[in-house]
């Protein structure tokens, strides 16, 4: 503790006396807090402010019609026609092998636990990448950070051409059903692995058209979207509003119900949270890479 000294100077005039001028000086101290100087034998601790990790991607440059990263190049076309010919070539062995042996229930049945697998494994994808990583995390990154682009701007799904929308996800079809085309001949197997892996190489293209107007979609597209065989827009559009944790499933969306009902995915989180100490970004209340952005606004913006 210092002591600091101010000297306040008053002149005064005694009237039973002779008229001196006297000063009085009137001393007042103040203190300022000095660091106690720490023992060389003491341990010191000193708190330190910790910024929280960015739970969510920061996006900041907003997309353009003609973004060449938008457009398919020949790799992207060369992957989806190798994962189009894996799924092909699993479902007419599928076919051939029902044919030849006669039994059409098994590998109908079968297909259809595909289709329902499928909607059930892009959800938890999508609810996974959507909640965990950033665009640093290994082989994951890119979709990552893509879908975190994808909340702010969900039209630019709508612009991206049919390679570029799809080839990420057809390089993991044909890495993983090549195998099984060329080792088995059961039918029931191929053809459950040939509907599921076809259903999940072209979900993107099912949320595209769940962002889509229904006024430009195929009639096709629309029915199977009334009749709930595709995604709807109107279930899958409740993704995109706060709180942002529900309908992740975007094959049929048959599973959107029992998981948001039961909580599914907030007890994988909670699970996540106590094992690993890892908080989901849904759990953060949403900031401005959440916001949704207009097509034209977007635009704008760039302009």
């Amino acid at each position: 503790m210092s002591i600091l000294p101010q000297h306040n100077h008053y002149l005064t005039r005694s009237p039973a006396h002779n008229p001196w001028h006297r000063k009085r000086i009137i001393c007042s101290a103040t203190t300022t807090p000095t660091k106690p100087k720490p023992s060389p034998n003491q341990l010191t601790f000193e708190p330190q402010f910790v910024t929280p990790p960015n739970l969510v991607t920061s996006i900041s440059t907003p997309p353009v019609l003609n973004d060449p990263s938008l457009q398919s190049t020949w790799s992207h076309r060369t992957w989806v026609a190798t994962g189009c010919t894996t799924v092909l070539v699993s479902l007419a062995k599928a076919i051939a092998g029902a044919g030849h042996s006669h039994i059409w229930l098994e590998p109908m049945l079968a297909g259809y636990i595909g289709y329902i697998l499928a909607d059930l494994g892009s959800g938890v994808y999508h609810w996974g990448i959507d909640n965990y990583g950033d665009g640093s995390t290994p082989i994951f990154g890119n979709q990552i950070e893509a879908f975190q682009g994808h909340h702010k701007w969900p039209w630019t799904i709508t612009r991206r051409q049919f390679a570029n929308n799809l080839h990420a996800l057809a390089r993991t079809v044909a890495f993983f059903v090549l195998p099984v085309d060329l080792v088995c001949n059961d039918p029931t197997v191929n053809a459950l692995v040939g509907v599921c892996s076809g259903c999940i190489m072209f979900s993107q293209q099912f949320h595209a058209w769940a962002h889509g107007t229904k006024s430009k979609l195929p009639p096709i597209v629309v029915a199977l979207q009334d009749v709930g065989l595709l995604v709807s827009r109107s279930q899958h559009g409740a993704h995109h509003r706060q709180p942002y944790n529900n309908n992740y499933c975007i094959v049929s969306g048959v599973w959107n119900e029992f998981l948001d009902k039961n909580k599914v995915f907030e007890a994988l989180e909670m699970a996540l949270y106590f094992k690993l100490g890892v908080r989901p970004r849904s759990w953060s209340e949403p900031t401005t890479d959440w916001t949704e952005e207009t097509e034209t606004a977007s635009q704008v913006a760039v302009q």
